[in-house]
């Protein structure tokens, strides 16, 4: 038998293979593309009646949440484009304000899963928007993200910050004065520099759609509604504080 046949069939041989692992990889990134846009839950299970003791015995918790870049991204019309958001991609809300008396459009871009994140949280949390924006624009927004269901109804803002250091500090006693249950979330580490014990860092998010870290706080906070204290959880969590 000749050499060539057998090196033509190797050779098709070889070009199957490669044609059979292109393949598989564009099915793996449209499978994971699909994936990403699946409806996601969180399952909540009945309580057993010592889950439900244990609840009983302590208070409910309040937790705060930050705006810009924690729940949402946005950008006005006097201002380009973030370059890390892809031309084209669709903002999931506008909000129209008068600053300064100049009519200003935001457009802004919900974290992934915000609205599931909210509504499982506020079943176990009285909740508070604690954003260092202007009260015009942050009120607007969160109405958005309220969307009626009256679970974003307390809110602070710019005025109620302390400026600190260039930026701006969130008096976390001021919301409420037992630091044993109250806790935010927010991507600026500066935002709690005098109440480590009482957050929770989170990545800053601007436009990937693949971001899962609101599902991932999920089980921590389902947790931190039994402790006495949420500090004597958080504090373990100071090597994730960090000022960028």
């Amino acid at each position: 038998m000749s050499k060539f046949p057998i090196m033509s069939l190797r050779w098709i041989f070889q070009l199957l293979n490669k044609l059979w692992v292109f393949f598989s990889y564009l099915c793996n990134k449209q499978f994971r593309k699909v994936l990403q846009y699946q409806p996601v839950k969180y399952d909540l299970y009945p309580l057993s009646p010592v889950s439900r003791h244990r609840l009983s015995l302590v208070q409910k918790k309040t937790l705060v949440l930050d705006l810009d870049e924690t729940l949402i991204h946005s950008h006005h019309d006097g201002l380009p484009r973030n370059p890390t958001i892809k031309p084209g991609t669709p903002h999931d809300f506008t909000v129209s304000v008068v600053i300064d008396r100049h009519p200003v459009r935001f457009f802004v871009h919900k974290r992934p899963h915000v609205d599931f994140f909210l509504d499982i949280v506020s079943q176990w949390y009285d909740l508070v928007v604690f954003t260092a924006s202007m009260e015009i624009y942050g009120a607007a927004v969160a109405d958005k993200l309220d969307n009626g269901r009256n679970i974003l109804n307390r809110r602070y803002y710019r005025q109620h910050c302390t400026p600190d250091f260039g930026s701006y500090t969130k008096d976390l006693s001021a919301i409420c004065s037992d630091l044993n249950r109250i806790f935010i979330i927010d991507n600026s580490p500066g935002a709690y520099r005098r109440f480590p014990n009482n957050a929770i860092p989170i990545k800053t998010w601007i436009s990937d759609p693949t971001d899962i870290s609101l599902l991932s706080l999920l089980p921590l906070l389902d947790a931190l509604r039994f402790t006495h204290d949420v500090r004597s959880v958080l504090s373990r969590n100071l090597h994730l504080h960090r000022v960028y």
